[in-house]
């Protein structure tokens, strides 16, 4: 990991002098070592401490720990920075409706179809999005989970 090679060492790979601790964070999470991504998106967050990325992938890494209430309040967070956030919209929407708060769940499966991301990664979510409305509204199923980062 950077920050602790940086800490043992006192110095920085990075030729600029400082560390990538956002995209060390994000290659931690696709290894699912959420608590040392955990680390290094919080000093990312000190470097840039209203950067919606990086809370976002901070809730996104407190869901996978399974500190949602923390996951909640950072999407929150987020929601305040940048009310358009979609993945803040989409995240929280789950959370909210695994907590049984079907209202505002669904609000904000409503407010991330209004503004989806356009990448062709995220159509997947976006169907999944629409999926979950649908059961909600029509048959009543349970929510389904979203699908990881992984699928």
């Amino acid at each position: 990991m950077t920050w602790w090679r940086n800490l043992i060492s006192g110095h920085s790979n990075d030729p600029s002098g400082g560390a990538d601790y956002y995209q060390e964070g994000i290659e931690l999470l696709s290894v699912e070592k959420y608590h040392d991504a955990l680390t290094s998106f919080r000093l990312a967050l000190r470097e840039s401490p209203n950067d919606t990325d990086v809370l976002q992938q901070i809730a996104v890494t407190y869901t996978h720990i399974g500190m949602t209430d923390e996951a909640v309040r950072t999407y929150r967070r987020v929601l305040e920075l940048k009310p358009t956030a979609s993945g803040a919209h989409y995240g929280l929407a789950f959370l909210l409706l695994q907590r049984g708060n079907k209202e505002e769940g669904v609000s904000h499966l409503e407010a991330f179809l209004e503004h989806p991301p356009e990448i062709p990664e995220a159509q997947r979510h976006v169907a999944h999005a629409r999926q979950t409305l649908a059961d909600l509204a029509g048959r009543g199923r349970a929510v389904a989970e979203p699908p990881s980062e992984r699928d």
